[in-house]
């Protein structure tokens, strides 16, 4: 027997959360990029959705070869990405101080984690924070096609309830961010959220949080045919957000995150749940015009003048 308490190992300064399903091909790049991060002090968790093409023995066999990260796998949810990330932060543990969240078939940048832990902890740990950041577009061979947008209005609550942001597969959030969060998970899944990124967004600022976006592409965003959800930046990826506008998709996705905040709103400074409660309103007035007003009263936002005039048409249709 030991004469003192037995050390404990210390957690990892970072926990790597990653929702797989079926990655095919895509998935060995990726992890191949997680080892050349030049932050190596990392471990990772993966939620398996179901995978049945040998994604998961293609990471058992990851985790054997590189025994120096603590690697495991959980079974997911089975409802989406959206609910495997949701059961990934909740079951992250109180002690990690941060957490990166990772799809399956990107390839990271090697500074990718190292900036993102120095722009955190240059905000210090006294409020929630989450990092997000550009990504570089490119083909199914990894190919450069262009850069995401750059945002260039303020990231507020009032941005947050309408448009993200906050690119899921750049996410790193700080400790208290994550504690924010394994709260507020539970409304999020009751709810049903669509994407996991945007809600996100909404809870940390709406919390009184803060956001810091790095303009500087942190990853090599694969395209393909299998994207759930793929680039927002072009003139056919506009046309298919405008469908989904007139077919009431945007709505109802809305609905859905409204539901979620409205389910933990005690988290939410006074000022941003009195606008949660003024927007819910908003989209129940019966006339065109009096939606219009009030959104603009609200001080409703997107980040572009062409988004944000879809938002008005579609606050006047009753598509919000």
């Amino acid at each position: 027997m030991p004469d003192g308490p037995v050390a404990m190992p210390m957690p990892p300064k970072l926990m790597i959360l990653m929702a797989l399903h079926d990655a095919g091909p895509y998935l060995q790049p990726q992890l191949q990029s997680l080892l050349e991060q030049t932050m190596p002090d990392w471990a990772l968790l993966v939620g398996d959705d179901g995978a049945r093409d040998g994604s998961v023995e293609r990471v058992l066999d990851f985790a054997r070869q590189h025994p120096q990260h603590s690697i495991e796998i959980i079974p997911g949810p089975r409802r989406g990405f959206a609910q495997n990330f949701l059961n990934l932060m909740r079951v992250a543990g109180p002690d990690v101080p941060y957490v990166a969240l990772a799809d399956h078939d990107d390839v990271w940048l090697p500074e990718k984690l190292a900036r993102a832990v120095a722009r955190l902890e240059a905000e210090g740990d006294a409020l929630p924070v989450l990092y997000c950041a550009r990504t570089m577009i490119c083909d199914a061979d990894l190919r450069p096609v262009a850069p995401s947008p750059i945002w260039r209005r303020p990231f507020s609550f009032a941005n947050a309830l309408v448009q993200n942001v906050a690119a899921g597969n750049t996410i790193v959030l700080n400790r208290p961010a994550l504690d924010l969060v394994q709260l507020a998970a539970a409304a999020a899944d009751r709810a049903g959220i669509t994407a996991h990124d945007w809600w996100l967004y909404q809870l940390i600022i709406g919390a009184g949080g803060g956001v810091v976006r790095d303009d500087s592409p942190v990853l090599l965003y694969r395209q393909h045919e299998r994207n759930l959800m793929g680039r927002n930046d072009t003139f056919r990826s506009a046309l298919i957000r405008s469908r989904e506008i007139s077919r009431g998709v945007f709505r109802t996705w809305i609905g859905r995150n409204i539901a979620a905040l409205q389910g933990c709103d005690t988290l939410l400074t006074q000022e941003n749940a009195r606008l949660l409660r003024d927007f819910a309103a908003m989209r129940q007035l019966p006339g065109g015009w009096a939606r219009f007003c009030e959104l603009r009263r609200l001080g409703i936002y997107r980040q572009t003048r062409l988004a944000g005039l879809a938002l008005q048409i579609a606050a006047w249709r009753g598509l919000l």
